[in-house]
């Protein structure tokens, strides 16, 4: 048909206008690289589907290695490559320092009042040079669990408070259930494999020892010392006897299931555990419990629980940057970490959640658990910033070592001190 120019203009016109009516009806696509240990991935994707739901956007979740280390390796190839694949990044705690040049500033984009709902802490700790580069999604701490039907049945009153008292009792019940017919029963299963998680774990050893953090708040090089070497030499110990050969290449989701089997005493892990191990089919529901990690026996002993804890970052490269910041505001929110604590045990980052009576009673954990969350140790990426990562990797090869018996403790702690040094050179 033809029909007269101002006709065919205003026609373009229109069906321009309908189709970008169209493309904000349907709004965007942001895709949020999520985890893969426990129900990372379900929650996760709950979450960002009720906020697609709810915006108009959609979504796309992707997964990622349960190794944070592969992890590590996975989200530096990506933004060095200014790849846009990625919006929406889950990252460590230690990783700001490490990953922020790669992410949005998101000081910009939100209220100032919205930092103050969370710990301050952990605020800061995602703050790199005056850049916010992500919103505090879940924290962490390294907790004991036990086994209380299984202290009650052989005669302990309560969970052991000292690393000697947890050898004992974890032997003791070991023979016990061994003997009654369980072969496959361990006393203590943790993350002994060669990876992040090792660090977490080793640092809660030598800090409950008196031993320090590898690196001080000063920078100094400080894990060559003798409380330090007899915390590996304690856990040397454990392999073979109380913890299965097989514990050396255990990350978090080995250990768990071995634990959620019934066939270990005691676990080292995250809160996460919890929610799992009580879910209805697990064969361990309602037959345990949580407390703080054990001490040394010497007068220098503390308890020690590690700090993990996950952010959500936007990346540069996003081409959707102001409906991924909507997503992180979503899920960092005050109502959705509600729902992921008490349906998931993920720990809150908003103070105000330890005192919602709701999530208290169906987390009771946390609410007597809270100071050793908010006082967990943290591991020394402050101090050694962007060469963290090297400085983590020597040091779970070197505990790797001393306790697998590779090298004696003493050893490994000379060659790492060594490294180390190598790997500071002139500063951190």
């Amino acid at each position: 048909m033809n029909r007269p120019k101002w006709i065919r203009v205003a026609l373009a016109t229109l069906g321009f206008l309908a189709m970008g009516s169209l493309v904000a009806a349907e709004g965007v696509t942001v895709t949020i690289s999520c985890g893969s240990v426990g129900k990372d991935q379900t929650f996760c994707k709950e979450g960002a589907e009720a906020w697609a739901k709810k915006t108009g956007n959609k979504v796309r979740v992707l997964s990622s290695p349960q190794s944070t280390s592969d992890r590590l390796a996975l989200y530096q190839q990506q933004l060095a490559a200014g790849s846009s694949d990625v919006d929406v990044y889950m990252i460590d705690v230690i990783w700001p320092g490490v990953l922020g040049q790669f992410f949005e500033d998101l000081n910009p984009y939100i209220d100032p009042r919205v930092k103050e709902g969370f710990f301050p802490s952990l605020i800061s700790a995602n703050t790199v040079d005056g850049r916010l580069v992500g919103l505090p999604w879940f924290t962490d701490a390294g907790i004991l669990y036990y086994r209380k039907d299984l202290l009650q049945k052989y005669g302990f009153s309560k969970p052991p408070t000292t690393w000697d008292e947890l050898f004992q009792m974890a032997k003791t019940i070991q023979e016990g259930e061994r003997k009654a017919g369980n072969q496959s029963f361990w006393g203590f299963v943790w993350q002994g494999a060669s990876y992040e998680g090792l660090t977490v774990d080793a640092l809660e050893w030598i800090y409950s020892y008196g031993g320090g953090t590898i690196v001080d708040t000063k920078g100094n090089i400080t894990v060559n010392n003798p409380r330090a070497k007899a915390a590996l030499e304690m856990a040397r110990k454990w392999v073979g006897t109380i913890s299965p050969p097989g514990v050396l290449s255990y990350m978090e989701e080995d250990a768990r299931g071995v634990w959620q089997a019934g066939n270990a005493a005691f676990m080292r892990n995250w809160p996460y555990a919890y929610a799992l191990g009580n879910s209805a089919d697990s064969p361990i529901r309602g037959k345990f419990d949580v407390t703080v990690l054990p001490k040394a026996s010497t007068p220098e002993g503390r308890h020690a629980a590690g700090l993990g804890g996950w952010q959500l970052a936007v990346s540069r490269f996003s081409k959707h940057k102001a409906a991924a910041v909507d997503l992180v505001l979503y899920l960092t929110g005050y109502q959705e970490q509600k729902r992921r604590a008490i349906e998931g045990s993920y720990l809150p980052t908003r103070p105000a959640l330890y005192q919602d009576p709701d999530l208290l009673k169906a987390q009771p954990f946390m609410g007597r658990l809270y100071d050793v969350f908010v006082n967990a140790v943290p591991r020394p990426s402050a101090q050694t910033k962007k060469k963290y990562n090297q400085v983590s990797s020597a040091f779970w090869t070197a505990v790797h070592n001393a306790i697998s018996g590779k090298v004696d403790a003493g050893m490994a702690l000379r060659q790492l001190e060594a490294q180390l040094k190598r790997i500071k050179g002139a500063g951190w």
